[in-house]
């Protein structure tokens, strides 16, 4: 039945849809980790409201940056230099997240900034640095440049829809900042190996299981918001007050 189909004269076009399928697919597993760094720069802004203005200004330039990026992905791709770059900005990042001073609840924050315009030109720079790794692992799905202009549309989109969850996500759970920002640095190590050699990078799904093991830890602790540390206080208070009432 199979062969029938894909011998068929609609083969090309089931083919085609197959490798979309396939291109948007990575992009959306291989942003996760992206957009969790764009989250939490964007957290860099106090308001929420300057948040989603830095992430939609930002990522519309970086959506000109990665359609540029794929035109020129065969001449970016002959000089290393350009993973390197990429490779160090990124684990850059990381070492500035872990390295930051804590916060009231004992946790790392990103970078901090006065204005929106601070802040779109790292979201710009660092979603640009993410698609030295999914761009090339798109190329090499699928040839058809078209098809990876259009995977990559389709995954800017998903990507600004996930930063906006994980704005929130990352106010709720205890360990998801650390575990995105250790996705990044595997996605930094993973471009210098590259440059260094390509032979050395493991499989895509061992990068896609690690990611899924670190945002599981992510998401396994939710933080004590203020209500219930109140809740908690005043059970606490109550009980002492019991203890002390003679019997």
């Amino acid at each position: 039945m199979l062969d029938q189909i894909f011998n068929s004269p609609f083969n090309a076009g089931i083919e085609t849809l197959f490798i979309l399928v396939i291109l948007v697919f990575l992009e959306a597993v291989l942003s996760a980790d992206n957009a969790i760094a764009l989250a939490a720069i964007s957290q860099g802004l106090e308001d929420s409201k300057l948040q989603r203005q830095a992430l939609n200004i930002g990522l519309l330039i970086a959506y000109v940056l990665r359609m540029a990026l794929i035109l020129t992905a065969t001449w970016v791709t002959k000089y290393w230099q350009f993973e390197v770059l990429g490779g160090a900005y990124l684990l850059w990042l990381v070492f500035q997240y872990f390295t930051s001073s804590e916060d009231e609840e004992h946790q790392h924050h990103g970078p901090r900034f006065p204005s929106v315009w601070h802040a779109v030109p790292m979201i710009a720079f660092t979603d640009l640095a993410f698609s030295l790794d999914s761009v090339t692992t798109a190329i090499a799905v699928s040839k058809e440049t078209w098809l990876v202009l259009t995977g990559a549309t389709i995954g800017i989109i998903t990507l600004r829809f996930m930063a906006g969850l994980f704005i929130r996500w990352l106010d709720e759970f205890l360990h998801l900042g650390d575990a995105g920002y250790f996705t990044v640095g595997i996605v930094g190590v993973r471009l210098l190996v590259r440059a260094y050699n390509p032979d050395l990078i493991p499989p895509e799904w061992v990068m896609i299981s690690v990611i899924a093991l670190l945002f599981i830890w992510g998401f396994s602790k939710r933080k004590v918001t203020e209500s219930e540390e109140s809740v908690v206080e005043n059970k606490t208070t109550e009980v002492k007050e019991q203890e002390t009432i003679p019997q």
